[in-house]
């Protein structure tokens, strides 16, 4: 039986990413004993593109300054080689410098007035022009004569970004097959001539891909694959044009370049990332991702080592995620040598588990509804408060909860009454005729849906639908206007604009500890499960956007707005109209019993904003309420900061527990480790066991079954924990 390809099986990686002086500095016997004690199994190696590393015989492809007639990328590739490991041929070839552009100013990105772009001293290099389809190629069949790579990757391929038009002549002309028309003077959403030169934009790349992948298989066999690395995250390969479903599905292995958490979110976006990108890659294909030793922050330091913490908890979320590991440093030398130490005990541990870590199956609780096409063309400008914000909120609310949750693309909900009891779809504004059909469609198989917003208002590309498409499921109907905002709050305490809040029902302050309150109803049935938690209050803090809806006789109404009022001086601060009919949240049982739940109050916008904790248990509540006896992990202990990932893998059950204790905001700041515990955790596996194992700690713990539930004690979370049950 043939070997499988090394883009099947290549688990670890390392990459030294040489800089114009590493040829007179690059310690070659060094760094072959830093891949043995790594047990890296493959490496990335600079080639070319803006800086060549070898002799090439292209007069314009610039060499290293360093570099003379020395063939330092050979010389690394033959190292390598002679370790048993594979190799990519990294490119970075987005931009030239002045004799390139000299030579060819027609592979020039330009502006509308024919200026060219320009970043630093380089010349951006348009994707639609010959450089791409003609000089690259060369340049990579250049490198394959040479050395024969395993394959190739390129972290700057996809050219300029969105939010700049290039009106070259092979754009010009290029778009005018693909649309018929002239290319947009302005950026413009209402414009349908602006739409197509998204979606152009979006085929050059998908085609490009697919070029190079003729280009680097022709010359080097079968398996030599070109991958383009991409961002972990959605915003940036939207910017990027990247079309995640349609790359994703033909590449061999995902080159994630993907390297520090950004400044919203916390360590948890790393295994969102891997779960994502894996649902629409494939769970049996490897996404290795680059993972930097040195200080990547806000400001960067690259020359620095980022703390060992910062490191772990990366590294080990990415793993919950099923990432693989890639150190990073930038250049072949460094005077803090802390970087060269953090790289080891994790990749050590990673080989000694990688049986657990690949080749399974995940079994999440709930599935978070997501489309590129709802960022790009429902989120347009504003995508990253509009869409990706509610996004944000529900899979931060979810991991405060311990809920394990699969990032759910909107062309899959068809498949998901298989996997998942209840899906999340926050702002998901664009759906197509097909995708609200599936939600149909599950919700008639007994599943059940949260909705949240303005969800279904529009078609995939942005297009008005009037009412809410799913407005009849649900209960709900769309009115007139709107209360509130999105967006950053004013933090002067002289605009009250938006002290706003949130009416539960029923009112029952009548019998709760306070003084007495002459407008308090007597409080006649119990509250809804959702609003569990809250029983001592009846009003909750709201804040955010409010779109005027109705509901239906048969929906349950379990919250009203308050309308904003004044906030300072104190002596103004009493609320104006204590109450309307305005539905905040709302609960529909569908006759095949699947739960239909709105938040008509985006209070996952405002949870990844305000990070209220009654926003979150709300969310988190819904989902437990329409789980019911499905839910497979409860988690009690982990003080809002463990979450769990769930897999199946033949007949064991493995679960990741990560520790979320972030004690700096900014990214690379990460400076301690903060063990977590004791924590208590109920598992629902089909199966008994009197002990489970711990991966990380190197022990087994006592078990027990508890009706369908087994329970175990993991008594310290320090980074991260890996049980196995079976």
């Amino acid at each position: 039986m043939p070997a499988e390809p090394w883009y099947k099986t290549t688990m670890r990686w390392g990459q030294t990413n040489l800089v114009e002086c590493d040829p007179a500095r690059y310690d070659k016997e060094w760094w072959r004993e830093h891949w043995r004690k790594t047990r890296v199994e493959g490496v990335i190696v600079n080639a070319g593109g803006i800086v060549a590393y070898y002799p090439s015989k292209f007069e314009l492809h610039h060499r290293a300054e360093k570099l003379g007639e020395r063939d330092l990328y050979g010389e690394v590739v033959a190292a390598a080689r002679e370790e048993g490991l594979k190799v990519i041929a990294r490119m970075d070839s987005n931009r030239v410098a002045q004799d390139f552009f000299e030579a060819h100013p027609d592979w020039i990105c330009r502006k509308i007035d024919g200026e060219p772009y320009t970043q630093g001293d380089k010349f951006v290099t348009c994707i639609g022009s010959p450089y791409y389809t003609e000089y690259l190629p060369g340049v990579m069949e250049e490198i394959i004569e040479r050395s024969q790579p395993d394959g190739f990757a390129d972290n700057s391929w996809a050219g300029l970004s969105r939010d700049k038009i290039c009106y070259c002549q092979h754009c010009r002309a290029q778009f005018n097959d693909f649309a018929q028309r002239e290319l947009p003077s302005r950026r413009d959403w209402s414009d349908e001539g602006y739409r197509d030169w998204i979606r152009w934009n979006f085929q050059r790349r998908t085609d490009l891909w697919a070029l190079n992948n003729r280009v680097t298989t022709a010359a080097g066999g079968p398996d030599c694959a070109w991958m383009g690395m991409i961002s972990g995250e959605v915003l940036h390969n939207s910017q990027r044009f990247i079309d995640l479903q349609q790359i994703l599905a033909q590449c061999a292995i995902v080159m994630l370049d993907h390297q520090r958490r950004n400044p919203f979110d916390g360590f948890e976006q790393n295994t969102e990332a891997g779960k994502r990108l894996h649902e629409m890659a494939g769970w049996d294909k490897l996404i290795p991702e680059s993972m930097p030793q040195y200080q990547l922050g806000q400001p960067a330091f690259r020359l620095s080592s980022m703390p060992e913490p910062e490191v772990r908890l990366w590294a080990t979320s990415g793993f919950a995620g099923g990432i693989q590991p890639w150190w990073h440093h930038i250049g072949s030398l460094h005077e803090d040598r802390r970087q060269y130490r953090s790289a080891e005990p994790l990749f050590l541990w990673h080989e000694a588990n990688q049986d657990i870590l690949v080749d399974r199956e995940i079994r999440p609780d709930v599935g978070i509804v997501w489309s590129q096409q709802n960022h790009d063309y429902y989120g347009r400008d504003d995508a990253r408060e509009k869409t990706m914000a509610p996004y944000r909120g529900v899979v931060k609310a979810m991991d405060r909860s311990g809920i394990p949750y699969l990032p759910l693309h909107a062309d899959d909900i068809a498949g998901a009454i298989e996997r998942v009891g209840v899906i999340v779809l926050p702002n998901v504004g664009a759906l197509s005729d097909d995708q609200l059909r599936h939600v149909e469609d599950y919700v008639a198989a007994g599943g059940s849906v949260i909705a949240t917003g303005e969800t279904s208002a529009v078609s995939t590309y942005g297009d008005a639908r009037g009412d809410l498409a799913l407005a009849k499921l649900f209960g709900l109907r769309r009115g007139e206007g709107s209360h509130g905002a999105t967006g950053e709050i004013d933090a002067n305490i002289e605009n009250w604009s938006r002290h706003s809040y949130l009416r539960l029902s029923p009112e029952n302050r009548a019998g709760v500890y306070g003084p007495g309150d002459a407008t308090a109803p007597a409080s006649e049935s119990e509250r809804h499960p959702i609003l569990k938690g809250l029983e001592r209050t009846d009003t909750l803090p709201f804040g955010g956007y409010l779109p005027v809806m109705s509901a239906d006789e048969d929906v349950e109404v379990l919250a009203t707005y308050i309308r904003d009022f004044p906030i300072f001086p104190p002596e103004t601060s009493w609320m104006r109209e204590p109450r309307t009919d305005l539905p905040a949240i709302t609960v529909k049982t569908a006759p095949s019993g699947g739960k239909l739940i709105w938040f008509v109050a985006d209070l996952d916008r405002c949870f990844a904003r305000d990070e209220s904790f009654e926003h979150a248990l709300l969310l988190a509540n819904a989902v437990r309420w329409s789980l019911g006896d499905r839910v497979t992990v409860s988690i009690s202990g982990g003080h809002g900061v463990v979450t769990a990932e769930h897999y199946r893998q033949g007949d064991r059950h493995i679960l990741h527990l990560n520790n979320r204790l972030q004690l700096s905001r900014v990214p690379g700041r990460q400076y301690d480790l903060v063990p977590i515990g004791p924590i208590e955790i109920r598992l629902r596996t089909g199966q008994s066991a009197s002990t489970v194992d711990l991966r990380v700690s190197g022990k087994a713990v006592p078990a027990t079954q508890e009706g369908d539930e087994l329970v175990f004690t993991v008594e310290k979370l320090l980074d991260h924990e890996v049980v196995v049950i079976g």
